[in-house]
Parts: C-alpha cells; structure tokens; sequence
C-alpha cells in the first residue's frame, strides 16, 4: 500500500469517527446544561439552607447572651428570693429548650444540605461521557490537521496540546469554521 493510499484510510477513518462525534455534539450540550442546571441548583439550596441556619444560630446565641446576663446578675444579687430562682430556672429550662429544638433542626439542615450534594454523582457521569467522546475525537482531529493542513486554520495541531487558558483556547466559531471545512 502507497503511503498515499495510507493516508487516506487515516483520513477516512478519522472522519467517520469526527463524524460520530459531531452527531454527539448536541447530546454532549444538552447532558452539559443539565449537569449546570443541577449544580445551580443545589447551590441555591444550600445556600438558602445555610441562611436559614444562620437565622435559627442568631436566635439562640441571642437568648443565651440574654441568660447568662440574667443568671450574672442574679447571682449578684443579695437579695435572691426562691420566686426570683424559680423564675430563672424556668428560663433556663426554656432556653434548654430552645437550643434542643435548634440542634435538632441543625441536624436536619445538615442532613439536607448532603442529600442537595446528590447531582454529584450523575454530574461525574455526564462529565465522564462527554470527556470520553472528546478523547476518541482528539486522535482523528489531529490526524486530519496533519494529514491535510487547512490554509487560514485557528491554531496548528501543537498547540491543541494540554489545557488551554481562556485567552489561547479556541472559539467556538474556529471549532465550527474548522469542521465546515472538513465538509462536517
């Protein structure tokens, strides 16, 4: 076989695997919208749950600061009757309460705040998916821009290599100019 008969079973198979993974373009977007979807919302919910808890926090902070005052003053005090203990205790007591109901409610939070942590998984999945398909891409790809060099390319195949910075990655319109004039 020439190396021109080569060259072109590389390109052939390079393009019927860059044309598989252009059908899965749309589905890649759509399964990386919803993993976006999930993150914003279980960031939403956590940070409302967080704001709840910090609310319920002040709350018992607060009537602690206020108990410990009056317990303070009232062990100041010289005239301490059995009435004014008995008053004190009841706050004490109510205070118990209080911060009993407010680590139960903790707990449930916490519990919540784990349970909105769920996505993670199927988000991995996802993520997976589409790193996969851009993995039997990124081979093909690189085949055909050195195979058949296009004139007027965004970037030669050395530098798609490693992760790029913002201000050096291809656009999506080089990627979509690139591909069109492969005929995909």
């Amino acid at each position: 076989m020439s190396d021109a008969s080569i060259q072109t079973v590389i390109q052939a198979d390079a393009a019927q695997v860059l044309h598989g993974v252009v059908q899965e373009l749309p589905d890649a977007r759509e399964r990386l919208a919803y993993v976006r979807g999930m993150t914003e919302q279980a960031a939403t919910k956590v940070l409302n749950l967080v704001e709840t808890a910090q609310v319920d926090a002040e709350a018992v902070r607060r009537k602690g600061m206020e108990l410990s005052d009056a317990l303070g003053r009232l062990a100041m005090a010289s005239d301490l009757s059995v009435e004014r203990a008995r008053a004190m205790m009841k706050l004490c007591a109510a205070y118990a309460a209080d911060a009993a109901s407010f680590a139960s409610r903790e707990r449930s939070l916490h519990t919540e705040i784990m349970m909105s942590q769920d996505f993670q998984d199927l988000s991995g999945q996802v993520i997976n998916k589409v790193s996969k398909m851009l993995e039997r891409a990124e081979p093909p790809l690189r085949e055909l821009l050195e195979a058949a060099p296009v004139p007027g390319a965004a970037a030669p195949a050395e530098e798609l290599t490693g992760v790029q910075t913002p201000d050096k990655a291809l656009k999506q319109d080089d990627v979509d100019d690139l591909l069109a004039s492969l005929g995909f």
